[in-house]
């Protein structure tokens, strides 16, 4: 007889600090119609299925990484560190006393905070993923979202698995991130899942990915990020693809409910968090710091997000387009977002068109030597 005694049952508040339960009110949706009717995403889910990667064999995980080098050696400065190192000279500055040794902290610290909303983001993106096989009423639909939500899972693994093994402790997920995630699963309309996550927040990712793979220069990072962005530029064209056909029979008051989603997470929500963790970890007060950076950044002339905003718009405007939301409703999302000057990204190519671009891992397999 087995005197092993049984696990521990964690209390309330440790299971509370380690999940979050969240309700999705959307119906599940079986079909009988198997036929392979829409071209475009039988093409794509061809192309993801001959793009998978496997995280463990593709990547060299035995890669060293030194945090001060890798933040070091980065082709373009972070642009944090550098509204830091003007706030350092300013009157009164809470950091008046930091050095190189500072500066190079904040640098990894930041690239940690970017790293853990990459990994909470994918967590994200897979849960709502999975809604979409189950909830969206298209088999050829069924079969692609089933292959983006293992790519959600392989890509969370890899930038937990960095975190991890790399750099340190991960921080927490932005309440800005979370809110959004938690309203996409939660919504009862299965395309709102679909322009939440394929078109904005993915469109997000592109840009955020982007930036950080221009600057890099370890070589396991940039192919993490390289095999990564692959995958994502396939799920944005999904979204194109899916909700382009879906719109052109939707009503006007219905396309005006999706202008109003477009808005709110566009111009009315530009704020991004500044991710106080940060400055607590490196022992400033939150409060005292903001104004100094902000003059710092006003000093040099520009948005601390300023780059990046430009990549995301880059990518979402165009996309939009596609699906004939900027003109429905008499172009009430045209109007909105020319004036908040949004619409000279209009005419950059959309990511339907340009996902093959993307396809670092099928450049990398055609690259390699064959096998004998």
């Amino acid at each position: 007889m087995s005197t092993t005694a049984p696990p521990e049952v964690p209390d309330r508040a440790t299971v509370d600090d380690t999940l979050k339960v969240v309700h999705d009110h959307a119906d599940r949706i079986f079909l009988w119609d198997y036929d392979r009717s829409r071209g475009q995403l039988v093409t794509l889910y061809n192309k993801a299925m001959g793009s998978q990667w496997n995280s463990v064999t593709d990547l060299d995980w035995d890669t060293d990484v030194d945090p001060e080098r890798l933040v070091g050696t980065a082709a373009d400065p972070n642009p944090i560190v550098e509204i830091a190192r003007r706030a350092v000279d300013l009157p009164g500055s809470p950091i008046a006393s930091w050095g190189d040794a500072e500066l190079t902290q904040l640098g990894i610290e930041v690239l940690k905070a970017q790293l853990s909303q990459f990994m909470h983001g994918e967590q994200g993106a897979m849960m709502v993923a999975a809604k979409i096989v189950e909830t969206v009423p298209w088999i050829d639909a069924k079969y692609y979202a089933a292959t983006q939500t293992m790519d959600e899972a392989r890509h969370t693994e890899v930038f937990a698995k960095y975190l991890h093994t790399k750099l340190g402790e991960a921080y927490p997920m932005s309440p800005f991130l979370e809110e959004q995630i938690t309203a996409l699963i939660e919504d009862s309309r299965w395309d709102i899942a679909y322009l939440g996550m394929q078109i904005v927040i993915e469109s997000l990712a592109l840009a955020a990915f982007g930036g950080m793979l221009r600057a890099a220069r370890e070589p396991l990072l940039k192919k993490l990020l390289r095999y990564v962005m692959s995958d994502e530029a396939r799920h944005v064209a999904f979204g194109v693809l899916s909700l382009q056909e879906y719109y052109s029979d939707m009503s006007e008051p219905e396309l005006k409910d999706r202008q109003e989603f477009l808005l709110e997470a566009t111009i009315r929500n530009r704020a991004r968090s500044t991710t106080p963790e940060i400055w607590n970890r490196m022992g400033v007060d939150v409060k005292a710091i903001v104004p100094t950076l902000k003059e710092a950044a006003a000093s040099m002339g520009g948005s601390v997000y300023s780059g990046f905003e430009h990549s995301f718009y880059a990518k979402l405007v165009p996309n939009v387009r596609k699906l004939g939301l900027l003109d429905a409703n008499d172009g009430y999302l045209r109007t909105k977002w020319g004036e908040a000057g949004l619409m000279r990204f209009e005419m950059a190519e959309d990511t339907a068109s340009e996902y093959e671009a993307y396809d670092e891992v099928a450049r990398d397999r055609a690259a390699a030597p064959a096998s004998a």
